[in-house]
């Protein structure tokens, strides 16, 4: 099975001043999202020369009241898959929680044995919905 390295998600309070704390360390921003109907904005970051490897800054507009102040913020790893259907049905088939299973052919989110959260992402285009899939509930947050 193939697989490839996305990037690593952190949660910000305070985009601007992360943005400059990561500037000074080297990496410029390589793409942004702002999201108006989830009201989150995504600042992807990455070294000159090594934009596949950024780190994904996470903003919620209206704060993150459930983090407490010492919080390490930390999100989750992710990472592209060849077919996301046979990935998680590998992993499920070895013990491994799937949170959010691949309802849509396109995402799907699993934990580590550490309770790491790790997106899978499908390669390319979405593949069709397929069940059980389809009609599987969430297990937990992810």
């Amino acid at each position: 099975m193939k697989i490839r390295y996305l990037h690593t998600m952190v949660r910000v309070l305070d985009l601007e001043k992360s943005k400059a704390f990561y500037e000074l360390l080297g990496l410029k921003e390589i793409r942004r999202i702002d999201n108006e109907q989830g009201r989150y904005t995504l600042v992807f970051m990455a070294p000159e020369g090594q934009e596949e490897c950024p780190i994904e800054l996470t903003y919620n507009w209206d704060g993150d009241p459930g983090l407490p102040a010492d919080c390490r913020n930390f999100g989750h790893l992710a990472y592209a898959v060849e077919n996301i259907y046979e990935m998680c049905q590998h992993l499920m088939d070895n013990g491994v929680t799937i949170n959010r299973p691949p309802r849509d052919g396109r995402m799907a989110f699993v934990r580590s044995p550490d309770n790491i959260s790790i997106e899978l992402l499908q390669m390319g285009e979405a593949l069709e919905p397929a069940e059980p899939w389809v009609s599987m509930p969430n297990v937990g947050h992810w």
